[in-house]
């Protein structure tokens, strides 16, 4: 019993890392998985592409690069003798390198043109936006136990999988075209050197465009499962999208409270508006809606507070505690509440309605006035 005890591993340690993760990463999840260098990348992809680019290249500027490097090869043979009778080893040296220079100068070509295809490629992938996080150490990718999880897991297995297939795949291709191009070698004999050349070129061509298109097909399958495998990586679960979202968007119970308060303070603002108002028009028991006209501040009646129900009845309360006119119009009010927003103008479809029901409570004013007068 003591040996199981310690030799016994809680088999949770290879269980699945993203277990519970049902939704979809979001927009900040992928963000930070960039920034952190996990992308979505086939390095097949690059490889099939540079194999057919090179070739192409070779296509295009071989016979440009060959004519030139034979050419090249002939001056330095031709001076090669005299620097060997001379005893300054320095005229040999300087023969060497402008011979090595002359290569390169012949090959920049060939160079350039796979370096703008690797980063094409790598653009068209990733885009650009380099990041040196993945190149910070970690001491946790020195855990032996994570490294052993890592050997035991479906991406290793996927991997060794693509590797067999591409080492098949190239076997076959080479044993192929070799098998084919026999009966040509064994007539090297009757070749000049520049045939054998071109013979071999053309073999190793026609290897690398069959090798490059068998490995395009592969790369758009690895591709696809390193979108799957990054779609997989960055799933969250219920609880992180939750806490995501209170962080970028605020804790939904403290911008409950806030609007809360907001409304609070807004009414309380309308209802200091009510004793202001010219008259309330009213439902009579659903609406309520305050009206001030002032011709010196502005053009139409203004809207400077309405409600309907509970607030309804505390600005006729509001209305009668400060001696407000409240009229009775149902068409009126419902319209006013539904049309005209707060500390706006009557639209002037409305003009006529509305300087009624002003006219007969300035009307009622003008008939209390008269009888204290008369008092």
């Amino acid at each position: 019993m003591i040996g199981e005890k310690l030799y016994s591993i809680d088999l949770q340690f290879f269980s699945a890392e993203d277990e519970g993760r049902t939704e979809k990463g979001s927009s900040k999840k992928r963000e930070d998985a960039r920034k952190k260098g996990q992308v979505v990348k086939s390095t097949e992809l690059n490889t099939a592409i540079l194999i057919i680019s090179f070739c192409t290249l070779l296509v295009i500027f071989g016979g440009y690069m060959l004519d030139a490097i034979q050419t090249n090869l002939i001056t330095s043979m031709r001076t090669l003798p005299d620097a060997l009778k001379k005893t300054n080893n320095h005229f040999l040296l300087q023969i060497v390198s402008d011979g090595l220079m002359d290569i390169v100068i012949t090959c920049a070509p060939l160079w350039a043109g796979l370096f703008v295809m690797a980063f094409g490629i790598s653009y068209i992938q990733v885009g650009y936006r380099p990041t040196f996080e993945p190149m910070q150490p970690k001491f946790s990718k020195m855990n032996p136990l994570q490294g052993i999880k890592k050997i035991i897991s479906k991406d290793m297995l996927t991997t060794l999988v693509i590797s067999l297939g591409k080492v098949t795949i190239l076997g076959l291709i080479v044993f192929n075209i070799i098998n084919s191009q026999i009966p040509v070698f064994v007539k090297f004999y009757d070749f000049s050197p520049v045939q054998i050349l071109l013979n071999i070129c053309n073999t190793v061509i026609k290897i690398g465009f069959f090798t490059g298109g068998a490995f395009i097909i592969i790369a758009i399958a690895d591709y696809l499962y390193q979108k799957y495998k990054f779609e997989e990586s960055i799933k969250m679960t219920k609880q992180e999208v939750k806490e995501e979202y209170k962080n970028s968007e605020g804790d939904p119970q403290i911008k409950g409270k806030i609007r809360q308060k907001m409304r609070e303070g807004s009414m309380r603002r309308m209802m200091q508006a009510v004793p202001q108002a010219d008259v309330i028009i009213t439902n009579p028991t659903h609406f309520a809606i305050a009206i001030k006209y002032k011709p010196d501040q502005n053009a139409a009646p203004t809207v400077v507070a309405k409600g309907v129900d509970y607030v309804a009845q505390k600005i006729k309360e509001k209305a009668k505690e400060s001696h407000i006119q409240i009229v009775e119009n149902k068409p009126l009010a419902r319209t006013l509440y539904y049309t005209v927003d707060l500390d706006q103008e009557i639209p002037p479809e409305l003009y006529g309605a509305v300087a009624e029901v002003l006219a007969f409570v300035y009307g009622l004013e003008d008939k209390r006035t008269s009888r204290r007068n008369i008092r």
